[in-house]
């Protein structure tokens, strides 16, 4: 008989200790899945947007090609989990003497009510300019504006 009274006196608090602690790990686990798979989504739009941007300067880079506008529309999901998401992006010269001089187009994404945020560089030529500009997921013609004027010059921004 003690021997069962010792038992109950070591098992009742490992199983009222584990009623407690599962249910707070499987939550803490989902937690950090679901954040997981939130940031992969908005790196893949971050990165598909970005390759949108490289892909329409390749189009008017050509010495060939006439000055003009091209608006391309981006084929990325309005929404992740049902958050809209922003952007934007900043131009920056890249300082190595060895290399072709080229700029370094970062997009930066955050989705909103979460603050998940997610990066994209994209390498374009030395004849890129940036319109200062916010990409917003939700808006109905997010897009890309390119427009090469007379120069050369590529003027690159987000539209919608």
């Amino acid at each position: 008989m003690a021997h069962i009274t010792i038992e109950y006196i070591i098992m009742i608090p490992v199983l009222i200790l584990q009623i407690f602690l599962f249910p707070l790990w499987a939550s803490w686990l989902m937690n950090i899945w679901v954040d997981s798979r939130r940031t992969l989504a908005l790196q893949e739009a971050a990165s598909h947007i970005g390759s949108s941007i490289q892909q329409v300067y390749f189009v008017l880079n050509p010495a060939t090609v006439a000055a003009q506008t091209l608006t391309q529309k981006l084929n990325v999901p309005p929404f992740i989990e049902n958050y809209k998401y922003a952007g934007n992006a900043t131009l920056k010269s890249i300082l190595d003497p060895e290399l072709v001089s080229n700029k370094v187009l970062e997009i930066t994404l955050k989705l909103e009510d979460v603050g998940t945020i997610a990066k994209a560089t994209v390498i374009l030529g030395s004849n890129v300019a940036w319109r200062e500009s916010t990409f917003v997921s939700s808006a109905r013609a997010s897009c890309i504006i390119a427009e090469k004027l007379a120069n050369g010059t590529i003027c690159l921004s987000f539209g919608g």
